[in-house]
């Protein structure tokens, strides 16, 4: 009787790395979607104001008689800044996890 190959298994720090990185990922994309969710109810709050129509756009800004309505409309434009550069730090952090998964079953299946 020929010796079976015993099948390989990997290494139990790269089980627990890969799953250490999924939960990772899990709670900055649950942080990044509560604070999308609050951002976007700001930003539509602003611009549901009725005085936000009545504004001059200029090369130094927008202008308003109403500082309180410049600061909130400010503050919305760097909110949807804020909110690109998150949903992109996610999807970066996303297609790594997916990667790391594809490598790791590849790896498995060649082994085998």
């Amino acid at each position: 009787m020929a010796k079976k190959k015993p099948n390989p298994s990997p290494a139990p720090n790269a089980d627990k790395n890969l799953f250490w990185a999924m939960i990772g990922l899990l709670t900055v994309a649950a942080l990044s979607a509560c604070f999308t969710a609050w951002a976007c109810d700001y930003v539509v709050k602003s611009f549901q104001n009725s005085n936000t129509m009545a504004l001059i756009i200029t090369d130094a800004g927008i202008k308003s008689d109403d500082k309180n309505l410049e600061k909130q409309l400010s503050t919305a434009t760097l909110t949807l800044i804020s909110l690109r550069d998150i949903g992109l730090a996610v999807c970066i952090g996303a297609m790594g996890v997916a990667t790391a998964l594809i490598v790791r079953n590849l790896r498995t299946r060649k082994g085998s």
